[in-house]
């Protein structure tokens, strides 16, 4: 039997083997957890005009640093779930799901909350490239606390993201659209994306879920300021 698999009558039998035989795992795991989803519509503009002001930085960096700031805001979602317990964090080590043809694997920003957009930028472009590269060390994907899943430039508007065991919580990003929204009494045009939380409800309940979108949709919405 090689790597593809084997042949049988019902087709091709292909086993589950590193990354992605971990990741199933854990997912069964995860569909097992109470958990509830809230989406929200996010101005995209300042996000969008991170390259313009932060040479290097790209919108998943600036997520990044928002869900970093947010979950400073909302602790219990900063957390690990455990069977009779919470472990709550200091700092928010912020994931980053990416497909690899390996698998799904989740590199971690570490301390997120207490860098600066560039330097995020930085460690982002380094633990991706050695991610794709199947270089990344036991340190690069243990210690988060949060994860991240963007599927928006695959053009998916909107999904729900499987929680990463054991942690709390983790944020579906959608892609950005031109929408036609009112602003008090004014109609305008403004790239819209739509940002769905994943919560365990072990961990925390609906308005901490909704404060953690209002922190995040803060943090997005304002001008970002170069570092």
């Amino acid at each position: 039997m090689s790597d593809a698999g084997f042949i049988t009558q019902e087709g091709v039998l292909t086993p589950l083997k590193g990354l992605r035989r971990t990741a199933a795992r854990r997912m069964m795991t995860a569909w097992q957890a109470p958990v509830f989803h809230l989406t929200v519509e996010v101005d995209m503009t300042e996000a969008s005009l991170v390259k313009q002001r932060v040479p290097g930085a790209t919108v998943t960096d600036v997520f990044v640093a928002a869900s970093a700031q947010a979950l400073l805001a909302v602790p219990s979602l900063n957390a690990h779930v455990g069977d009779d317990e919470l472990t709550l964090f200091p700092h928010a080590n912020v994931g980053i799901a990416v497909a690899t043809d390996n698998g799904l694997t989740v590199p971690v920003i570490h301390g997120a909350d207490v860098l600066s957009l560039s330097e995020i930028a930085t460690r982002r472009r380094d633990v991706v490239q050695r991610a794709r590269a199947r270089a990344l060390v036991m340190d690069d994907v243990t210690g988060g606390t949060f994860t991240i899943s963007n599927l928006g430039m695959m053009a998916i508007d909107r999904f729900d993201a499987i929680l990463n065991v054991p942690q709390a919580a983790i944020l579906a990003i959608g892609s950005t659209r031109r929408r036609y929204v009112w602003r008090g009494d004014t109609a305008v045009w403004l790239p819209i994306a739509e940002l769905t939380l994943t919560c365990d409800h072990r961990a925390a309940d609906g308005a901490a879920g909704a404060t953690f979108l209002a922190a995040l949709t803060a943090a997005l919405t304002k001008p970002i300021v170069p570092a």
